[in-house]
């Protein structure tokens, strides 16, 4: 299949450039795999449309306040640093802006005196033009990050040169998320409140976690022609005991299991993959790219946000939607052109499709 077999035309407006005023005030679109048929509901309604017994699996990963703004300490220039992933203690792979001039050995420094600044040394650079920083006195760094880092939002979200809000630093978070290390929100977790969580609960639903630190790859655009020539990015999991047991324990009883997110989607297909037996706890790295055709293994039902054209992303609720098959891209895109004409919001802080 092409990549621009994925594409769509999206007014400007419907892109979500902020949180609805409640989180659980966002629509739901219902999608049934099996007939095509779709509905209009709130989503609230994720209390109704769950059974007792069914498995949610959430993804706990935290958004990190990832963004730096600071200057070069030999040199003037300013930089803009985005922290990608820690390789041990006091050591990151960053992206960085301006980056020509940027170069091992050069010193960085973040947040103004008083603050708590942070000070780096560029230690290497690779061929994508990304740099591994070393950090002065790493015992403070999490501490003075908090401090005097953004939270990083997605381009598509306007908020200038001030960046993140306060509002945002609440909301671009989920109630649940507890594992530090995401650089993009797992967003179809944003709509939930602890109090829908609890109704779920009461209902009997399992609620279980796996964590996926989303990565800056999450927004680069697919630049292959092909499907079969596009690399995945790669990503860090984790599975624990008890949701290995629940997933095992969903499986044997022929029990639902609803993965919140694509994200949460990858770690359980990557995991499923690599046996045909009972999952496994377990950590690693995934690049699975799900695309048309695939066959799901263990997840019978997704929720998710309204996604970018030509995005990854896309193409796996497009998978999801016709399992094993093609058709999916077509029921996808008539779902997207009814959200459209209904004036859904798409993206990050837009609404919600329950696919099962």
């Amino acid at each position: 299949m092409r990549v621009a077999d994925f594409d769509f035309d999206l007014p400007s407006d419907r892109i979500a450039q902020s949180p609805p005023a409640e989180r659980d005030g966002s629509r739901l679109m219902v999608l049934d795999r099996h007939s095509g048929g779709r509905e209009h509901q709130k989503f609230s309604d994720i209390v109704n449309l769950l059974r007792g017994g069914d498995v949610l699996v959430m993804n706990d990963s935290r958004v990190i306040p990832a963004r730096l703004l600071g200057r070069k300490l030999e040199s003037p220039g300013r930089v803009e640093l985005l922290l990608l992933e820690e390789t041990e203690a006091g050591f990151w792979w960053s992206m960085v802006r301006p980056g020509k001039r940027v170069r091992p050995g050069m010193r960085l420094q973040f947040g103004e005196p008083g603050t708590g600044q942070l000070v780096c040394e560029v230690v290497e650079k690779n061929c994508d033009g990304h740099i591994l920083v070393r950090w002065e006195q790493p015992e403070f760094f999490w501490e003075r990050l908090s401090k005097i880092g953004q939270i990083p939002l997605p381009p598509y979200i306007e908020r200038g040169e001030q960046g993140a809000s306060e509002q945002d630093a609440v909301r671009y978070q989920t109630v649940y998320g507890r594992a530090a290390g995401s650089v993009a929100a797992p967003t179809a977790g944003l709509h939930f409140t602890d109090g829908i969580l609890h109704s779920l609960q009461a209902k009997g639903v399992r609620l279980c976690y796996v964590t996926l630190h989303v990565g800056a790859g999450t927004f680069l655009p697919v630049k292959a022609e092909s499907l079969s020539e596009h690399t995945m990015h790669e990503e860090r999991y984790f599975l624990g005991s008890e949701t290995a047991h629940s997933l095992n324990d969903a499986r044997a009883s022929g029990r639902r299991v609803i993965a919140v997110g694509t994200t949460s989607m990858r770690v359980l297909e990557t995991v499923a993959a690599q046996t045909e037996g009972p999952i496994q706890p377990c950590t690693g790295r995934t690049r699975i790219f799900i695309h048309p055709p695939y066959r799901f293994r263990i997840v019978n039902g997704l929720l998710t946000n309204f996604h970018l054209p030509r995005s990854t992303l896309l193409m796996l609720v497009s998978a999801f939607a016709d399992p094993g098959g093609l058709g999916g891209r077509e029921r996808i895109q008539s779902a997207y052109a009814e959200a459209i004409q209904e004036h859904y919001r798409f993206f990050s802080y837009g609404d919600a499709m329950f696919l099962h």
